[in-house]
């Protein structure tokens, strides 16, 4: 009886250390996961500020080719203040994610969404032999956080164009609508995601990308802070690509009711 008495009272103890060590791992995990997140979101912060400042790059070294241009200075000076406020709100909406209050959201005309983005991008895709097309009914308007969801169409778009370099190519973007939702779509017909990378490629820091002539090597955030953002909105974001044929980004959007 003494044995047995002995015995659980050994068991209760190590029970009381495995309890004493697990609430420890918990507090230091709990001290880490703001740490993480907030190291996360810093490196999100300098993918987007990139994905902004090269167009800046391009409209001053466009300027400073053409001195005599004055109609040509007055457009990349216009572009350059437009482009450095996009970078100041973004910068804003990102710190904003960290604390989590970010809800800014209106009723957006999804035409001028895209048309504001493809003006920020400062780059020919006809000179990259791929063709745009838009295929966005008049009037259709989009719920949500306008800077945001511009930051990941640029995402979607760059990454797009990325996949045709090298050969012809078409990107659409395509909306719609249901009384539930509104439906944006970005195709291309790139290069496509292999069926063992399509589950990950949200994941942060995964990526497919290698340097080549085209580009550099891929950070593994522009699709992860897409997921964050369209996610913030109640969203969804989901791919389906077939390897040499293309991928397509459908963003689903609720409308309020």
């Amino acid at each position: 009886m003494k044995g047995i008495l002995e015995k659980r009272s050994s068991m209760h103890h190590q029970l009381q250390q495995q309890r004493r060590q697990s609430d420890n791992l918990q507090a230091q995990l709990s001290r880490i996961e703001p740490l993480a997140n907030l190291g996360l979101i810093s490196a999100m912060i300098a993918h987007e500020m990139n994905n902004i400042l090269t167009p800046l790059e391009n409209y001053a070294r466009l300027s400073l080719q053409h001195p005599e241009d004055i109609q040509l200075h007055q457009k990349t000076i216009e572009k350059t203040a437009f482009n450095a406020e996009r970078a100041s709100k973004i910068l804003q909406r990102m710190l904003d994610l960290a604390k989590g209050h970010s809800d800014q959201s209106s009723w957006t005309e999804v035409r001028k969404l895209v048309d504001e983005v493809f003006g920020c991008l400062a780059r020919n895709f006809a000179k990259d032999r791929i063709t745009v097309v838009l295929e966005i009914p008049d009037g259709l308007q989009v719920w949500c956080d306008a800077i945001c969801l511009q930051q990941v169409l640029m995402n979607l778009i760059l990454n797009a164009r990325e996949a045709m370099l090298g050969r012809p190519g078409q990107l659409t973007l395509r909306a719609g609508q249901t009384p539930e939702l509104t439906t944006l779509e970005v195709i291309d017909t790139g290069s496509g995601i292999l069926p063992e990378n399509l589950d990950r490629i949200f994941d942060p820091f995964f990526t497919t990308k290698s340097p080549s002539q085209y580009g550099r090597t891929g950070t593994g955030l522009g699709l992860a802070f897409c997921r964050r953002i369209i996610e913030e909105h109640r969203g969804s974001i989901e791919a389906q690509s077939r390897a040499g044929q293309g991928s397509t980004f459908t963003l689903r959007l609720p409308r309020p009711q």
